[in-house]
């Protein structure tokens, strides 16, 4: 997928304002030339800088270019909170207008105040579909997310980088401005403080992997109450390197109602874990073992046939991956045998890096790579293109 963030980022910084004219069709160039390249369709990160500051029209006139090539349109939505309906909505109306499928990435509902309404958005999505939009969405299957911490400040604080955000933070008025945004929205999605946060990857100081943001507050010298904790998330997102969070701000049975979507893949929107290092979200482990052991045998969310699909021939077919996904003649052989009786995620929170259990051998393009929990050494992997035009 071509970023939208990364073309943005190249044509105009991280500035908060529309694009003139020729920086628009500078990204239509720079868009056209990836999918050229082989990218499968352009994403979206809009909680993300600078993708936060676009608005709807900018990412229509992308989608039309990724139209010309048969590629998709894949959103990490604007917000996953009281405001999913109006975020779903938008990346839909991106797809209508410019004619593209939508995938709404690692679709979920955050904030106590709306657990439970996953149903609403499941309907929502049905609803689009009835009217022939052509509306998927991934997910992960766990109730924690996990992202950057500044991910937490007021989007228009953050225009400009790191220096303008040290800039409004030493301005008093525009200190307790943003300060007032952070507990509005801290009840707005029902809580009363940022225990729901715990760091997972602070690069300058890793004795904080682990804690809460009121304990770290309150390791830091600050009172543990909410005031300390804005003092301590300005702190944290004030250094140079990003610190990484994992957020418990979802619920299980929400979990289970957008897994049993039939147009819901599974995928784990985790990074390359570095075995060992830091706290990670154990999504990086375990997404596909999780689903298999805990959705599949233990509560019988999905059948093992469409969890299978849901990962392999849906995902393959979605991104225009003609050769993966199912078995036949001709394919390639990328295989995963396991025990059905066994398989399962072992990796937590508390202990990310633990491989799962079950799986017997992994083929990539015909090659073992593990075979009976040893890895191979092999490394028979090749970047998959999508082909212009198809």
């Amino acid at each position: 997928l071509y970023g939208h963030n990364t073309v943005r980022n190249a044509v105009m910084g991280n500035i908060n304002r529309a694009p003139k004219p020729k920086e628009l069709e500078k990204m239509c160039q720079l868009t056209a030339k990836a999918m050229q390249d082989g990218a499968v369709g352009l994403s979206t990160g809009l909680i993300y800088i600078p993708g936060v500051f676009a608005k709807t029209d900018e990412i229509v006139a992308l989608a039309k270019v990724v139209k010309n090539y048969g590629g998709v349109y894949a959103s990490h939505i604007r917000n996953e909170d009281y405001r999913v309906f109006d975020a779903i909505d938008e990346a839909v109306t991106i797809g209508r207008e410019s004619g593209v499928p939508v995938e709404i990435s690692h679709l979920k509902i955050t904030g106590k105040s709306s657990w439970g309404k996953s149903a609403q958005i499941i309907e929502k999505i049905k609803g689009y579909r009835a009217q022939g939009l052509d509306v998927m969405a991934d997910q992960y299957p766990y109730t924690a997310s996990s992202t950057i911490l500044d991910t937490q400040l007021p989007d228009w604080a953050k225009g400009g980088g790191k220096d303008s955000l040290r800039i409004r933070l030493k301005n008093p008025v525009t200190r307790d401005t943003i300060i007032r945004e952070m507990k509005k929205n801290l009840v707005a999605i029902g809580f009363e403080d940022y225990t729901w946060a715990v760091v997972s990857g602070c690069p300058w100081n890793p004795s904080l992997n682990g804690k809460t943001i009121p304990e770290v507050a309150k390791i830091q010298g600050r009172t543990p109450d909410v005031d300390g904790q804005i003092a301590t998330i300005f702190d944290i997102t004030n250094r140079k390197q990003a610190t990484y969070m994992i957020f418990h701000k979802m619920n299980e049975i929400d979990i289970r109602q957008i897994m049993a979507f039939p147009y819901c893949m599974v995928a784990s929107d985790a990074g390359v874990a570095i075995f060992g290092s830091g706290l990670p979200h154990p999504r990086a482990y375990g997404t596909n073992t999780r689903v298999l052991g805990e959705y599949v045998r233990n509560q019988k969310v999905i059948t093992l046939e469409d969890a299978i699909r849901k990962m392999t021939s849906l995902p393959a077919t979605r991104f225009g991956l003609k050769d993966r996904g199912v078995l036949e003649a001709g394919k390639a052989a990328d295989l995963v045998i396991f025990d059905p009786k066994t398989v399962g995620d072992k990796a937590t929170f508390d202990k990310p890096h633990v491989y799962p259990t079950g799986i017997k051998k992994v083929m990539v393009n015909g090659v073992t790579v593990v075979d009976e929990g040893k890895h191979s050494g092999k490394r028979p992997g090749q970047m998959l293109k999508h082909q212009a035009g198809e």
